[in-house]
Order: structure tokens, then sequence, then C-alpha cells
């Protein structure tokens, strides 16, 4: 092994030690989930020198992949179990690897596929993988009362995490804590006429 193919295990051991243990992510599978997993080989090659970074990283088409800190937030207030069926909605599969490793079964569709979907599921865990405004109706049918939703939830342009579950047919959030989630653009509020 060169010094070059040591970097980015250096990065991932850093980004776990410096960003995910000091801020509350301590679970010890969460961790074993990301050292497991290669960030960089879920950014555009230019930024793969930069995916340990403590930000989202752009990844084309409006979408980025968020901060460690927030992937590393859903996990833990997701509590995946073993051979849990998790669905992921997202553009990229580095949430779908981590998921993968607490040993989930993970579908993944992206959030424009999501929007069409009338029926999947049902799942027993959601996980958002960035910022919705408002979240797709098509979302309640593919959960039980006891599916578990982590995503982020933008308010009067604050991102937050959010978990929740399905209640009266709706999906009912309750926002946790303030953090850098980049906004889903399919997920955006409609566009209303204001004065």
């Amino acid at each position: 092994m060169t010094l070059l193919d040591e970097r980015p295990a250096t990065a991932r051991r850093a980004m776990i030690d410096s960003q995910l243990r000091v801020s509350g992510v301590n679970d010890p599978a969460v961790l074993a989930a990301f050292d497991a997993v290669a960030r960089e080989d879920h950014v555009p090659v230019q930024l793969a020198p930069t995916a340990y970074i403590d930000r989202a990283l752009p990844l084309g088409d409006g979408h980025s992949l968020p901060a460690p800190l927030v992937h590393g937030r859903m996990l833990v207030e997701a509590a995946i179990r073993s051979g849990e069926k998790v669905l992921l909605v997202s553009t990229n599969g580095y949430l779908a690897a981590l998921a993968s490793q607490l040993g989930a079964s993970v579908t993944t569709l992206a959030p424009a596929d999501l929007v069409a979907k009338k029926k999947a599921g049902p799942f027993d865990v959601v996980l958002v993988d960035g910022a919705a405004e408002v979240l797709p109706a098509a979302l309640a049918n593919m959960v039980t009362e006891d599916s578990r939703i982590v995503t982020g939830v933008i308010e009067r342009g604050i991102s937050r995490l959010a978990t929740g579950r399905k209640a009266a047919g709706a999906i009912a959030l309750l926002p946790l804590a303030e953090i850098g989630i980049p906004a889903i653009p399919e997920f955006a509020a409609p566009k209303g006429w204001s004065f």
C-alpha cells in the first residue's frame, strides 16, 4: 500500500473522529459503517480529494451529497436493525451503502421517481437524503403506522433534521435540530403568488 492509497483511509478516520464522534454520533455500528464505506467513491472524480470535508458536495442537477454529520445523525435517528427494509430517496449511493452496512435491505428511488410512484413497500424505515419543503403524498402509501421516517425539512428557509411516522394516513414529522441539509429540488413548495 502506498501513501496515496492510505490518504482516503486516513481522511475517513479523521472524519469519524473529528466530525461524527464530537457531534454525538457514537453508535458503534454507525461508525463502523462510515469506516467501511469509501465516500470518495460516491462523488464526482474532481471532488474525491475533498470527499471527507464537513460540508455538502455538489453532485450536479441541483442535487448535493450532504455533509457526513447529516448522514451520521440520520442513521442514529433511524436506528436501523439488520434485516429491515429501507426505502432511500436519493440520487446518490453513499447513504444506501451505509444503510446496507447496517444490515438493511435497501431500495433506492430518485426524488422524481417517488413523486410518480403510487405504491411500493411497505418499508420499515424511510430515509430522505436531503431536505424537503413538501414531501410527496405518495410517500404515505409506502409506509405503515410503525415505519420510521428520517428526513430533512425546510421551514421558512431553515433546514432541520426531522423524524416521523405515519398517522391518520399522512406523514407526521417532528423537527429535531437545525442542521445544514441540502434542499431536494423536486420537493420544493409550489411557488405561489404574493404581494
